[in-house]
């Protein structure tokens, strides 16, 4: 539930989220670079799509500062909210679509990706960033009472959930060999990230309430 804010405190709020959003900015333009990068001189198809997904985040945190701008307008806060929260949903689905079909083409095609440690590193550090951000945009998301951008922060987390998984199926295929873990590890990205969409679209928060605390239920 959103509670009473002066409009000097609803400022500050908005200005920390715009930061916020800056800053997922830069780091998902260089997290992208990187990963399409890797991706494609190892040929791996889960961290092409972990770049993909990046550049999807990009459009979400451009979404959410357009959402911020439109906050101190009343009359225009509750459409630029409901936008804002389809517009998520959207880029979550464009995501889930793109990894299911690079992700099942190389399961099929028996594609074995090369090893690639700046695809690992990559993927360590932003099980470390990821989280901060996450955890610091669902402040101010409840703090303004903003399901979409609870949605946004909610895309942030899933970058974690992402990495984790990522992290998983490059380390697989490097250690023991494991070619399939890759794709495998794609796909598991797919239900994930639909879900989060179809939620966006049906102009529901994607993670309830539990994302103004920072747990899920």
């Amino acid at each position: 539930m959103a509670i009473s804010l002066s409009p000097d405190h609803r400022a500050a709020l908005v200005r920390r989220g715009q930061w916020l959003s800056w800053l997922t900015l830069g780091y998902n333009c260089l997290e992208g670079i990187v990963a399409v990068a890797a991706g494609l001189l190892a040929g791996s198809i889960a961290l092409v799509g972990f770049g993909v997904d990046s550049a999807i985040e990009l459009a979400a945190s451009v979404a959410a500062l357009w959402r911020l701008h439109a906050d101190l307008e009343p009359a225009r806060r509750e459409g630029a909210e409901r936008a804002t929260l389809r517009v998520v949903g959207l880029l979550f689905l464009a995501l889930a679509a793109y990894v299911a079909w690079d992700a099942g083409t190389a399961l099929f095609a028996r594609q074995a990706p090369d090893e690639s440690r700046v695809g690992i590193a990559l993927a360590a550090l932003s099980l470390v960033v990821m989280p901060i951000l996450a955890r610091s945009k669902r402040g101010v998301a409840a703090a303004l009472g903003s399901r979409a951008l609870r949605a946004e922060a909610q895309q942030t987390q899933l970058c974690t959930y992402l990495s984790a998984i990522l992290l998983g199926g490059l380390a697989l295929n490097a250690v023991a060999g494991w070619w399939w873990a890759d794709p495998v590890a794609a796909l598991v990205m797919v239900p994930i990230i639909a879900r989060e969409g179809i939620e966006g679209l049906r102009g529901r928060d994607p993670c309830g309430d539990g994302c103004a605390t920072g747990h899920r239920g």
